[in-house]
């Protein structure tokens, strides 16, 4: 994408469709991180943004796996109460320390170093099956936040 021009609702959506394809891939009992998913997909510096598309996520993407760097649950209030995401991962067998963090040498999920170019193409070519529409809220801070690695730079 150009840096002199906004990214538009189809690459948006299509880099959306990326995004969940690859947490639709991790496995139950693990968990990925923001900066994992933003870094396969050629964003390194692109946690917050992944943020932002884990936020617009379909009910059938598992969200709950996917978690900051840190290990901390910082995507729990969009689960509904406080607690949902925890009790998600405790479900599928990921235990939290007592300061609500997971231990990513345990249970991490790193796409890049856990699957292959083949294997991580296959999962990336299931992507444009998922059919997913930007909210205008998401093309506005992927267009404008300075965080965005897509921001325009005019």
């Amino acid at each position: 994408m150009s840096e002199m021009t906004s990214p538009t609702p189809q690459q948006v959506a299509a880099l959306m469709e990326r995004v969940y394809a690859l947490v639709k891939a991790c496995p139950p009992g693990r968990v990925t991180t923001y900066s994992w998913v933003g870094k396969v997909l050629g964003y390194p510096r692109g946690a917050r943004m992944i943020g932002w598309i884990m936020n617009e996520t379909p009910h059938d993407v598992p969200a709950q796996r996917v978690i900051s760097s840190k290990g901390e649950l910082t995507g729990a209030w969009a689960f509904g109460h406080p607690g949902r995401m925890r009790e998600l991962l405790e479900a599928e067998g990921v235990s939290l320390s007592d300061d609500e963090r997971v231990d990513l040498k345990r249970y991490g999920w790193n796409p890049e170093s856990e699957l292959g170019a083949e294997a991580l193409q296959r999962v990336l070519s299931t992507a444009s099956s998922l059919h997913v529409t930007p909210s205008a809220r998401l093309l506005h801070l992927m267009s404008t936040d300075p965080a965005s690695p897509l921001r325009s730079s005019n």
